[in-house]
């Protein structure tokens, strides 16, 4: 509410100096369905040079698209003067603008639930594209000719798409078919870094499953992945209706590995690669396919591979990823599988901390006091203390100590 009360200040001072200033956009759409945010973007027909007159706390982020970030206590406003974009060549921006009025700045925004604007000192809607009966029908529709729209900015076939995804709204017929029509030009003019952030946006709210099925069946997906081009949109809607199951604090890239429920180590990280994620972003896929072969070695042996899954349990995703992978279970299976590995993490606790918390029970320093000096040899005896100490669930240096020093890796003094 602190933000609505800065955001309504900036506009009393543009009115009080003669201009008009409305909030604009996304916030208007969310306040009309209830929920407002702190995001507030607004528009005037005052020029960058009068807002920068205005208000000395500023940004110079976009002002030669007439946009303007304003700083007041802590917030950051995007003050935009009302304008139209014109000379469109590279399906992303416009080369030109000119300042215009507020039907002239609705008429060149994306979709109709977005292009409405909010006087808040008069409490009135400004809605010249029929942006409020969109919200109540649940339409997710381009301003004017969705062929047109989609030229001026490719991503926005992405964008439709999650807004539709967001608020279970269906997306008009017409959108849909210059989505299909446009949807193998969204590339190169999108940088691959705008659709992962697309993504990252999708995945933050339910429907994520509707999303990736709504992207495949209108063409998006193939485009940004060509390996799923000859997979089938009922394979897809298998491979989805998992994510339901996903647990609340996972990542995206974890949503689309599971489209991809064979790849490898190296695949994992060449798609990641691919779609510029971060290197925590690759590190995380390749650890999923890790433990995936883990689980698909698995068997229900009471001699399992207890140093392997110590070490996989204490990952800060072992838990997360587990999970995941249970999701594409049937019911039965799940349960069985979540609660072996329950027992297991619950039988190797102690040791799993220990690897958390890197405090093994010998250490360099130990060995070190016991004639082992730094190199290979050294690395080699700590590696199989840790073997020693998990695998017979010692719980003081001493044993490991003494098992340790009775391994051939020993040194003959």
């Amino acid at each position: 509410m602190e933000a609505q009360v800065l955001a309504t200040d900036i506009v009393r001072k543009l009115v009080n100096a003669g201009y008009t200033a409305y909030f604009a956009g996304g916030w208007v759409r969310d306040y009309l369905m209830g929920h407002p945010s702190d995001d507030i973007d607004i528009a005037t027909n005052a020029p960058p040079e009068k807002i920068l007159d205005l208000f000395p706390r500023t940004i110079l982020v976009g002002l030669a698209f007439g946009v303007v970030v304003v700083l007041s206590d802590g917030h950051q406003f995007e003050v935009a003067t009302f304008r139209r974009d014109v000379h469109y060549v590279n399906g992303r921006k416009p080369t030109q603008i000119e300042l215009s009025t507020p039907l002239e700045d609705a008429l060149r925004r994306d979709f109709t639930i977005n292009g409405m604007f909010y006087d808040p000192l008069n409490a009135v809607v400004h809605d010249y594209i029929q942006g409020a009966e969109d919200l109540k029908t649940g339409i997710i529709r381009t301003i004017g000719d969705p062929y047109e729209r989609f030229f001026e900015d490719r991503l926005r076939m992405i964008r439709g798409v999650r807004f539709a995804a967001r608020f279970g709204f269906a997306i008009d017929t017409d959108t849909q078919e210059a989505i299909k029509a446009n949807a193998d030009t969204l590339f190169p003019s999108v940088a691959m870094e705008r659709v992962w952030q697309e993504f990252n946006k999708m995945a933050k709210y339910p429907r994520f499953d509707a999303a990736i099925v709504n992207m495949h069946r209108l063409g998006l997906l193939q485009t940004i992945f060509p390996a799923l081009t000859e997979v089938h949109l009922h394979e897809i809607k298998h491979h989805t209706a998992a994510f339901v199951g996903y647990p609340a604090d996972a990542a995206t890239i974890l949503y689309v590995m599971g489209l991809f429920p064979d790849a490898t180590s190296n695949e994992a990280v060449e798609l990641c690669q691919y779609l510029r994620t971060s290197t925590a972003e690759a590190n995380l896929a390749e650890f999923l396919i890790r433990l995936r072969e883990k689980v698909n070695q698995d068997d229900e042996r009471v001699d399992f591979d207890k140093v392997g899954w110590t070490h996989l349990y204490a990952h800060p995703a072992g838990r997360c990823c587990l999970n995941v992978i249970a999701a594409t279970m049937n019911e039965d299976k799940r349960i069985h599988f979540l609660k072996k590995h329950q027992q297991r993490i619950d039988l190797l606790q102690k040791h799993i901390q220990r690897v958390i918390e890197k405090k093994s029970l010998v250490n360099a320093r130990l060995l070190n006091e016991h004639g082992i000096g730094q190199g290979k040899l050294m690395g080699m005896l700590l590696k199989e203390a840790e073997r020693l100490a998990i695998e017979n669930d010692f719980n003081c240096s001493d044993e490991v100590l003494r098992q340790l020093k009775s391994t051939i890796l020993w040194p003959k003094l």
